[in-house]
């Protein structure tokens, strides 16, 4: 099924939510909605449709639940949908969370539950290794080039700028993260380090983004870094919207506008980056054995990192680094 687009950019630029126009105490659904982004993998999709389901269960206890399920990009080699989309679609909305839903509407399927909805909705969401024997993990002991194309295009020259953006559900090309114009191509796992030029192995990103997105060896790394620089700038893609626009999101508690960033050394930037994105604490901060961090931090640094833009440092990169050097030594112990 070809996934319909809408909206000038990104789906009204919201990438989930609930909502219902009856109220409670009425009977009637409440719909969740989730659009899958292409930055999104299996895990971060999975536990943010699992947050909302949760969260109508609590504020609306009894009510019938209807899933809606978008998905951008996660493509594969044949024009179908890649393994993620399909675990996010088939293994758990219609087989783990379809008892908790009354229907489900994805891209692939509208299923309908013949049995009572149920409200036994656990805590919380473990998510274990996938059954094929890989993992959401990258090898941080093999330090690995990890695409998300498995099967990559055999073309020697970049995609065009409009064949990325059909790819990734664009109506417009546009910067994944702000909105910005113009845009430039950014690899997701650079060229120097075996990066393919299939169209899956690129984003959209306005100068300032693609200076300080990753280049990596895993795939997966920048588009949680996208993810997570997503959320922190996506403010300002309101701010070409107009003055009653702006106050009505606002209203909704939409942040308009970008935070203050006040200026930092590089090393507060990559420690800010460490805290925000790969959740270190002061006490991870403080118990560091720093100098054997610094050695297997340089072994990353060398083995699985490259260079883009002719910079010589980026935070992202740096903070990347540090964290596989951490999860090297502890596997190491």
């Amino acid at each position: 099924m070809s996934k319909k687009k809408t909206g000038k950019k990104r789906r009204g630029g919201s990438r989930s939510g609930t909502g219902t126009g009856t109220g409670t105490g009425t009977g009637k659904p409440i719909a969740i909605y989730h659009d899958m982004a292409v930055y999104e993998d299996f895990e971060r999709a999975a536990q943010r449709i699992f947050l909302m389901v949760r969260s109508a269960r609590l504020r609306f206890p009894g009510t019938p639940r209807i899933l809606y399920l978008d998905v951008q990009g996660h493509r594969n080699a044949a024009g179908g949908y890649d393994g993620d989309a399909l675990e996010l679609m088939q293994e758990f909305t219609l087989g783990y969370l379809m008892p908790f839903l009354t229907e489900a509407r994805t891209p692939l399927l509208h299923v309908a539950n013949p049995r009572p909805q149920r409200d036994d909705l656990p805590q919380a969401l473990l998510i274990g290794p996938p059954e094929d024997g890989t993992s959401h993990e990258y090898d941080h002991a093999g330090l690995p080039l990890r695409p998300r194309e498995h099967a990559p295009a055999d073309r020697r020259s970049p995609p065009g700028v409009k064949a990325i953006a059909e790819y990734l559900g664009m109506s417009e090309a546009c910067c994944l993260i702000c909105w910005a114009t113009p845009v430039e191509r950014a690899h997701v796992v650079p060229a120097s380090l075996g990066g393919s030029m299939d169209v899956r192995n690129f984003a959209l990103l306005c100068r300032e983004h693609h200076q300080e997105a990753p280049d990596v060896a895993d795939a997966e790394s920048f588009w949680a870094w996208v993810d997570y620089a997503e959320l922190r700038d996506g403010g300002s893609k309101w701010l070409q919207a107009s003055e009653e626009e702006q106050a009505r999101l606002r209203a909704f508690g939409v942040e308009v506008g970008l935070p203050p960033r006040p200026a930092r050394t590089f090393f507060a930037e990559v420690k800010d980056e460490l805290r925000r994105l790969y959740g270190w604490s002061d006490e991870d901060f403080a118990q560091a054995d720093w100098p054997s961090l610094m050695e297997e931090f340089h072994v990353v640094l060398d083995t699985a990192t490259g260079r883009h833009f002719s910079v010589d440092k980026k935070a992202s990169t740096y903070a990347w680094a540090y964290d596989v050097a951490r999860r090297r030594i502890a596997g190491e112990e």
